[in-house]
């Protein structure tokens, strides 16, 4: 049997919604250092973005209202995202700094953790948690 996906597209790629295509992707550079791998603009309105890090496909989004869908991020619904998004990073503290300073809200400051990793927990504009993570120790 064939693979069935894209060439670039993993086995499971988180899809948000976000209420604003452009800056969602200005800020996930600014904070995360992911970069945009492709971006689809209808007549001026960014309507899809794929969005790499550390050269892989991590996300993809679409601004609330994009293909007639009603759905809309946990921000402008007034909720806590039920979901959270755990990401390996090089260095969890710069990353933290960089974020907070990008416009992320910082709900856990980078610590060392029981389970072995150094992490930090995020929130971004929209309302969406990210963890970044190290291990603090090699694993085996």
């Amino acid at each position: 049997m064939s693979d069935p996906r894209p060439s670039h597209v993993p086995w499971l790629t988180p899809y948000l919604t976000v209420r604003d295509a452009k800056a969602s992707a200005a800020f996930y550079e600014q904070a995360f250092g992911f970069t945009v791998h492709d971006m689809v603009d209808d007549d001026g309105a960014v309507m899809h973005v794929e969005m790499f890090y550390q050269g892989q496909l991590i996300l993809m989004f679409a601004p609330e209202g994009a293909f007639a869908t009603t759905a809309r991020t946990p921000r402008t619904s007034g909720i806590e995202a039920p979901q959270s998004f755990y990401v390996y990073t090089e260095d969890v503290d710069a990353l933290y700094a960089r974020a907070t300073a990008a416009g992320a809200k910082g709900l856990m400051p980078p610590s060392d953790q029981f389970w072995g990793d150094r992490f930090c927990q995020l929130e971004d504009p929209d309302g969406y948690r990210w963890g970044f993570a190290r291990p603090v120790t090699p694993r085996s």
